[in-house]
């Protein structure tokens, strides 16, 4: 069994606890997800199963979308609710203005620090198990892309101020580094207290499932064909090309240097396909001929 669910994650729980539900659901411990979501976030989770993880890296790398909500007036250790608070400050005094020009900075290719409290590996082991035991220190700066970053409502309350944000960004970015940042910035610690991801490369929210119905095996699984030809650019196979490629043999060139998906006259994904020196090479092939 070969290909993808998305689903909506729910709060409280790991990405880990849904792939572990999926695999009890599908029957098969064959099953990954592309991109990580904190426990605390909802929303978009890509699962692959099968060969589908085979395709989870190159959906991983792709673009993300999220709500979040920025709270400013205090700092934590984690950059979001859960941490434990390590400053605090009135904001109360912040313009809507300040607010805004803070925010603008982070538009377009920029360096951004991730938060400590993260899977990022640091010298072989996870940045926030060396955290835990205690130890005190900054990751280095990465370069990103945040391609829109749009405010959808300030509030205030009391001496905080709590901003609902929409954000697409690319791969690796950290939107609990944008609330840490922006508190930073406007000199009053900022946290992130709701991030719901909406969009991971071509898949939407609206696609998702709930929790409730992966549990109870109420879905109906994406096929191969079909997330290939929302993640990549497609060739139309001929048969005869179909048997060329099932052997791991090269192709005429693509049209453009893109990973381009091969389709079979009936929907297969055969492979993926890339141009090298003249030739379209296969670098993963997914079926053999008939």
């Amino acid at each position: 069994m070969d290909g993808f669910l998305v689903v909506d994650k729910a709060p409280a729980m790991t990405s880990h606890d849904v792939v572990a539900v999926a695999r009890k659901a599908l029957g098969t411990r064959k099953v990954g997800h592309a991109g990580t979501l904190d426990p605390m976030a909802t929303g978009v989770l890509v699962l692959g199963f099968g060969n589908g993880t085979r395709l989870l890296q190159y959906i991983t790398d792709g673009d993300k979308s999220y709500v979040a909500t920025v709270v400013l007036g205090a700092a934590t250790v984690t950059d979001d609710q859960e941490g434990e608070v390590i400053s605090e400050a009135d904001a109360s005094n912040i313009t809507d203005d300040q607010i805004k020009a803070g925010l603008s900075k982070m538009v377009g290719e920029i360096q951004q620090r991730p938060s400590s409290v993260s899977a990022v590996k640091v010298a072989g082991e996870r940045a926030y198990d060396r955290v835990r035991a205690g130890e005190v220190f900054e990751l280095a700066a990465r370069t990103i892309t945040i391609s829109s970053l749009d405010i959808l409502d300030i509030r205030r309350i009391d001496s905080r101020i709590e901003i609902d944000i929409d954000v697409t960004c690319s791969a690796g970015t950290f939107i609990r580094a944008i609330a840490r940042d922006l508190g930073n910035d406007l000199k009053v610690g900022g946290h992130l207290s709701a991030l719901r991801r909406t969009r991971v490369a071509g898949f939407s929210i609206d696609q998702a499932i709930t929790f409730e119905a992966l549990k109870g095996q109420e879905f109906k699984a994406l096929d191969l064909s079909d997330v290939a030809r929302q993640t990549f650019k497609v060739r139309e196979l001929a048969l005869d090309e179909v048997a060329e490629l099932s052997f791991g043999r090269p192709l005429t060139s693509n049209t453009s240097d893109e990973i381009f998906a091969a389709l079979s006259p009936d929907n297969r994904l055969i492979a993926l396909l890339k141009n090298e020196i003249g030739k379209a090479k296969p670098i993963a092939v997914f079926a053999a001929a008939n």
